[in-house]
């Protein structure tokens, strides 16, 4: 992974965190895949060099037995920090809940060198590049999706996936090789796929959906209660 250092090119990009476990299958920091995802990019480099600008890699357990797979990082978020859920309002519900189930140790500060650690969880994303207004196109999660696979066939622990929204969902269950027709996306909603795992399905914590009441606390934490309860 290069990272530019000359004096025209700015301040250096953030070099991947040391908590990233799967950076060897991770995207190319200057992926080259969907063309307007890399304008987004490159535009904010331009403008915002000291932020991360680049596909955000996974993060958390290695031996994770649960996978939590969100839609794409956010703007002030994960692809500012370079850490899924970091630095936005959707954050601090996810790793508090987290934390309340046993799967998270520490306090999320919201910062890119957040201490805050995953116990037997593990974070992935759908679309690894930031999608203007949070919308990617159905040709970029396709594209993104082999990231996704490569990720969860790394992973043979992981029992169940929490997908947080329904693109999440969509692109899990393709990923994992379910029929869509058969799992409908809801939430609170289980679906066994071919190979034995769960997928549990959650609304997404953005923060549109924690203001309307559509996702509330209580209904986020039912989904990880229910998550720690199912077989392993």
């Amino acid at each position: 992974m290069s990272i530019e250092t000359s004096a025209d090119a700015g301040p250096p990009a953030p070099i991947a965190p040391p908590f990233t476990p799967l950076l060897a299958i991770e995207p190319p920091r200057d992926c080259p895949l969907c063309p307007r995802l890399v304008a987004v990019r490159e535009e904010l480099r331009a403008e915002l060099p000291q932020w991360w600008n680049a596909p955000v890699p996974a993060v958390g357990d290695p031996d994770a037995w649960l996978a939590i797979v969100g839609l794409a990082p956010g703007r002030q978020g994960a692809n500012r920090t370079g850490r899924p859920f970091t630095g936005d309002r959707s954050g601090p519900l996810l790793y508090d809940t987290l934390t309340a189930a046993g799967l998270a140790e520490g306090s999320y500060t919201g910062k890119a060198d957040e201490a805050l650690t995953l116990k037997g969880a593990i974070i992935l994303n759908a679309v690894k590049c930031l999608p203007p207004e949070n919308k990617p196109t159905p040709e970029e999660i396709r594209t993104c999706r082999p990231f996704l696979e490569a990720e969860l066939a790394a992973l043979p622990k992981v029992r169940v996936v929490v997908a947080l929204g329904q693109i999440a969902h969509q692109s899990v269950v393709k990923a994992m090789g379910g029929k869509l027709p058969k799992a409908r996306f809801a939430h609170g909603a289980e679906h066994r796929m071919p190979d034995g795992r769960i997928v549990l399905d959650s609304y997404h914590c953005s923060r549109y959906n924690q203001n309307t009441g559509r996702l509330t606390p209580d209904m986020f934490a039912a989904v990880f209660a229910r998550a720690v309860q199912l077989p392993r």
